[in-house]
């Protein structure tokens, strides 16, 4: 059954009406640019960060680290958006504008075109975004896609067939998700599945931002679903809805830490751009506040930005810390963490190297993947642009 819109989402802030708020801080546009499997014995089903701890016994990470750039895995790549690793090491990318699925093989820098993926009307900032693999992806062989189409945001589902020729290798896709707002700007589009095997789906505003609040909206929020598109049924703040957090501005970033606990990313307005700490039922603001508040009834960011500093989009959580691509602030940060709080201040990296960074992906240990995003229409890409590099990181 595919979902749609009408999922009304109660009363479930109310346990949370004493914590403090959040908000947003890039500029108006979305981009950046400035315009005015939980444990063997629990529920699979169960939310990650239902009861977070505040740090699970971990080391605090400590306040200075590192980035070293060891490989440019490939380079010209028209409009990258979203990377999925698979289960072998290589990379899938997906490009925004051209509405295709390359496969890299992450040695040799080797691109394979699957496919491109029906129904996608890039615009503005929207077109085909995030990607995520199954996590039975050995079995099952499905890739999933978060799309801009005529009509909306939507999710499919689409089974990989390698042995196919070159170009008709993704399978005809099914929604299983659809009626996500959309716009010019504020598409959201970033999915991840969570240590739950959940479907996290982060939501924008399209440029609407009475949507925000709107309990009944799917826009401005962040999403929890089954791989089939489904209410989980535990773990939301209401069984019938998909609805996980609401409040959001721009949510483009989702990465969950050694502990299960989600991390979120959000483009702010003018004011402050933040890295959020995602409760399930929690209020993040938008647009009644934005960046640090205090205010009851809404979550404060536990790290936040100026937008020309920042602009974020994917995140990464390794070595203890979340690490944040930016667009606009064309560095990388990195937020050293003791368990839900910052050791330090943000530290930056890379910073006007590589131009926009898109997306960060770990790549396991010490290493990330991180995504260039010169060619989006924002950038001034160079003859080398865009790229996906390794990185190994302290």
């Amino acid at each position: 059954m595919v979902r749609s819109p009408s999922l009304p989402l109660r009363t479930a802030v109310a346990s949370l009406a004493g914590l403090a708020l959040f908000a947003a801080g890039c500029s108006s546009d979305g981009d950046g640019e400035p315009t005015d499997r939980t444990s063997a014995t629990a529920d699979r089903s169960a939310s990650p960060s239902e009861n977070p701890s505040p740090s699970g016994g971990a080391s605090p990470a400590p306040a200075k680290g590192s980035v070293e750039v060891v490989d440019t895995v490939v380079t010209g790549l028209k409009s990258p958006w979203g990377l999925a690793p698979l289960p072998d090491g290589d990379l899938l990318v997906s490009s925004r504008d051209e509405g295709t699925i390359l496969r890299v093989d992450a040695d040799s820098g080797k691109t394979t075109e699957l496919g491109s993926v029906p129904g996608v009307e890039p615009g503005g900032e929207g077109g085909l975004l995030g990607i995520a693999v199954s996590p039975d992806f050995a079995e099952d062989r499905h890739v999933y896609a978060y799309f801009t189409s005529a009509s909306d945001n939507r999710i499919v589902r689409m089974l990989y067939e390698e042995d196919k020729e070159e170009g008709s290798q993704l399978g005809a896709p099914s929604t299983i998700f659809r009626g996500i707002p959309k716009g010019m700007i504020h598409n959201g589009g970033r999915i991840a599945f969570g240590p739950d095997r959940m479907l996290y789906v982060g939501t924008g505003d399209s440029g609407d931002e009475s949507l925000s609040q709107d309990r009944e909206s799917l826009g401005g929020k962040i999403l929890r679903m089954t791989p089939d598109g489904e209410p989980p049924g535990h773990g939301n703040p209401e069984a019938d809805s998909v609805v996980y957090s609401w409040g959001h501005r721009n949510v483009q970033g989702l990465a969950w830490d050694a502990e299960k606990r989600l991390w979120a990313a959000e483009f702010g307005q003018n004011t402050w751009d933040e890295l959020n700490l995602i409760r399930p039922g929690a209020n993040y603001g938008w647009p009644e506040v934005e960046g640090e508040a205090g205010e009851e009834g809404f979550v404060d960011p536990v790290a936040q930005w100026k937008p020309a500093d920042a602009s974020p989009s994917g995140i990464a959580v390794t070595n203890g810390s979340v690490w944040m691509a930016g667009l606009r602030g064309e560095r990388l940060w990195r937020v050293p963490l003791d368990g839900v709080k910052k050791v330090a201040e943000p530290q930056a990296f890379l910073e006007g190297e590589y131009g926009r960074l898109r997306t960060v992906v770990s790549a396991g240990g010490d290493g990330l993947w991180l995504v260039t995003s010169e060619t989006d229409s924002r950038g001034t890409p160079g003859e080398d642009d865009d790229r996906i590099l390794k990185l190994e990181v302290r």
